[in-house]
């Protein structure tokens, strides 16, 4: 499998403070580089649990009985951990989005570089596909997903388009969809809209930005007292829940204050957001938009 190097590695790594017996977590496992670098810093009786519910992720699984992989989705990272009687960690790492394996695989359908069937699912088992998004939502569901997720002001337009055109007949690949868009592509942002469509139906086909708050909310109770939180980010959307569940331990509105003026936020960051070197972004460039996030409980 061709996976890339890790986005940050070194720095996400580092920010975990890795204690040789400690209990860590890597919930994207994808092409196993974080896990590898943990594992280079832990003792013998040190633990590591990845997630990972991608079948193509879990061939790279790292053999070293300090490691456990997990099939499924980091949405249900305490039930999983309790299941190994493992109630309190300490750190947990997440690097979000998509690997640049999926993007890579062309029958995924995740990258707008190739005409395959659209899919975009994490799971494959899900019964949510591309394809089920952009031909049997209504207009109004897929502008909201457009615009939601993808940040796009012709949202209604868009939707619009695909809507006449689905009615013609259904669209099932990745370049039928950019036909039925052209008009919305001036060559100069082609790119960049398509990219920012196939994002806001990527987000909605893995609940993207409902797996990462579920994942946050049980942070506070899986972290020991001096346990850290690394998380990567590779778009505002994400990295907005990230920074603000850091703050305020909420991701919409101001956490209560009591009877002195005091809030009780469950976590406080660590030092500064961090992101690539110029160096790294050129070798790799998927570091281009990535910003990592560190936390501990307060």
């Amino acid at each position: 499998m061709n996976y890339h190097s890790p986005v940050l590695l070194k720095e996400s790594v580092d920010a975990l403070a890795i204690k040789e017996d400690g209990v860590y977590v890597d919930v994207t496992f994808g092409g196993g580089g974080h896990s590898r670098e943990i594992l280079s810093r832990l003792g013998p009786n040190g633990r590591l649990f990845a997630f990972d519910q991608d079948p193509d992720a879990q061939q790279n699984k790292i053999e070293d009985p300090r490691f456990v992989l997990i099939g499924e989705n980091f949405r249900f990272i305490s039930r999983f951990l309790r299941f190994y009687g493992v109630k309190k960690v300490d750190g947990v790492l997440g690097d979000l989005g998509v690997s640049s394996h999926q993007f890579d695989a062309a029958e995924r359908g995740f990258s707008t570089r190739f005409d395959a069937d659209l899919d975009m699912r994490m799971d494959q088992k899900s019964q949510l596909s591309a394809k089920v998004v952009v031909n049997d939502y209504e207009e109004k569901q897929l502008a909201d997903v457009l615009f939601l997720y993808g940040e796009l002001r012709n949202a209604r337009a868009l939707a619009k388009a695909i809507v006449e055109a689905r009615s013609e007949r259904r669209i099932e690949t990745s370049f039928q969809l950019k036909e039925v868009l052209q008009r919305f592509l001036p060559k100069a942002k082609e790119h960049k809209i398509l990219a920012q469509i196939y994002q806001a139906v990527r987000i909605e086909v893995n609940q993207e930005l409902e797996v990462l708050k579920e994942f946050l909310m049980q942070i506070p109770d899986l972290l020991n007292e001096d346990g850290r939180l690394s998380v990567i980010s590779y778009h505002s959307l994400e990295d907005r829940l990230v920074k603000r569940f850091i703050r305020t331990g909420l991701f919409s509105g101001e956490p209560e204050k009591d009877f002195y003026g005091n809030t009780n936020e469950p976590l406080k960051k660590v030092g500064k957001m961090i992101i690539p070197t110029k160096e790294e972004i050129k070798e790799n460039n998927r570091a281009r938009s990535a910003k990592l996030r560190i936390a501990t409980l307060k």
